[in-house]
Formats: structure tokens, sequence, C-alpha cells
């Protein structure tokens, strides 16, 4: 895997798809590394982000597993939307205000259009969510930024 660019300029697939993705980056989120059909991405938890519980509010969790994912099924050249088709995840530790976690997303399978994906978001070497992504490619699409 590479590290992420700082500019769109000469941009990867997944590094162009994610200089586009304002809700991820306003929420601090960074694209660590990627390459085909991979990514690791960082958040750190704000204040915002956690529940009446003090811990991490799930909503959250699942926006930066779908991100990596995203990045990592949309990795693949040439560039053309590929999109969830559906997503489950497992909460299996808490998270609190402050924690640092990374999220790591692998390819498992591609098939015609198709893909499946596991992504692991960790604090340190705690695993907190394990999430899995179906991927769906649309034809005759391509990013914003490609048009």
């Amino acid at each position: 895997m590479q590290a992420a660019r700082a500019t769109s300029a000469g941009a990867t697939p997944a590094e162009a798809m994610f200089a586009a993705d304002e809700a991820s980056r306003a929420l601090g989120i960074e694209l660590l590394e990627q390459g085909e059909g991979t990514a690791v991405l960082r958040m750190t938890l704000t204040p915002a982000m956690v529940n009446g519980h003090g811990i991490a509010h799930g909503g959250y969790l699942f926006l930066l597993a779908d991100t990596a994912f995203a990045c990592a099924c949309n990795s693949h050249g040439p560039v053309t939307v590929t999109v969830a088709a559906g997503a489950d995840i497992d909460f299996v530790a808490p998270a609190y205000e402050g924690d640092v976690l990374v999220a790591t997303a692998r390819e498992r399978a591609r098939f015609g259009r198709s893909g499946i994906y596991d992504v692991s978001v960790l604090r340190g070497d705690e695993a907190i969510a394990e999430f899995r992504g179906r991927s769906r490619s649309i034809r005759g699409t391509t990013t914003k930024e490609s048009r």
C-alpha cells in the first residue's frame, strides 16, 4: 500500500473519491494508505461522537468503516462509481472520546461488478468493530472529479 497524497492532482481512484468526500473529511477522517482493494483510515473520536452512555455512537463507527470500505472498493481503475449494495457491522468493544481508531479494509472477493470487503476497526491492537461490505459497480458512471 502507499501513503495517500495530500492533493487530488494525479490521484488514484480511491484518493480522488476520498478528496471529494466532504462528510468524512469534515469528521477528521484521514486516508493513511491505499492500494488495490485495500485502504487504511484513521479517526479520533470527538465529544460530538459520544452517545448518552459515554461511548462512541455506533453511527460514527459505521461511517469510519464504510469510508474505508468505499476507498478499498473504489481503488480499481478505471474510475467508475462503486457503491455499497449492503453492509453489516458487529460492535465488539466500546470506544471513548479521544480514542484514535484505525479502519483497515481488505478486498475478499471481486466477481463481475460485485465485491466483498472486510473492515476491522481497531484502537491500537483491540478490535472495536468488524464490518463486511458488499459492493456494486454502476455501469456508465464515473466519479464527479473524472467528468
